[in-house]
């Protein structure tokens, strides 16, 4: 079986990736997006429990998937999804000092997100999930 397209091309779908999220955010570099990016999906993971969380890195694209799971403490508990303005609180302490989230994050890596995964899957996996997740990734 010849390697799959997904892992032939995940450094050009993820650089896509970040262009879109850095024009949906308005931030300028991709340090900067990428620590908003890794914000983002931490506090979502955070709220999951492993199976949802591994159902929804199944839709991701093979680097945002990667990051998605890195540095899993799987001891760590779940956390309610909470207001968006305390998440988008917790996306901002990721390496705060370097961290130049706006407060639109969440919803400026969603928009980025949806342009870059098969939509119509993201929406089946995120009805199997917590009510809340569907908000979550809401434009």
């Amino acid at each position: 079986m010849p390697m799959p397209m997904e892992y032939q091309y995940a450094s050009e779908e993820f650089e896509r990736f970040l262009r879109d999220a850095i024009d949906a955010s308005g931030l300028t570099t991709r340090n900067q997006v990428y620590t908003m990016t890794q914000g983002v999906l931490r506090v979502f993971r955070r709220r999951l429990d492993v199976g949802d969380a591994l159902r929804f890195a199944n839709v991701l694209p093979p680097v945002l998937r990667a990051i998605f799971v890195a540095d899993w403490d799987l001891n760590e508990p779940a956390r309610p999804f909470e207001r968006r303005e305390l998440m988008t609180a917790e996306v901002k302490s990721l390496r705060g000092d370097h961290n130049f989230s706006p407060d639109t994050a969440i919803r400026d890596v969603a928009t980025a997100l949806r342009k870059n995964v098969n939509e119509a899957e993201l929406d089946r996996v995120l009805a199997m999930l917590p009510n809340e997740a569907v908000e979550f990734w809401r434009v």
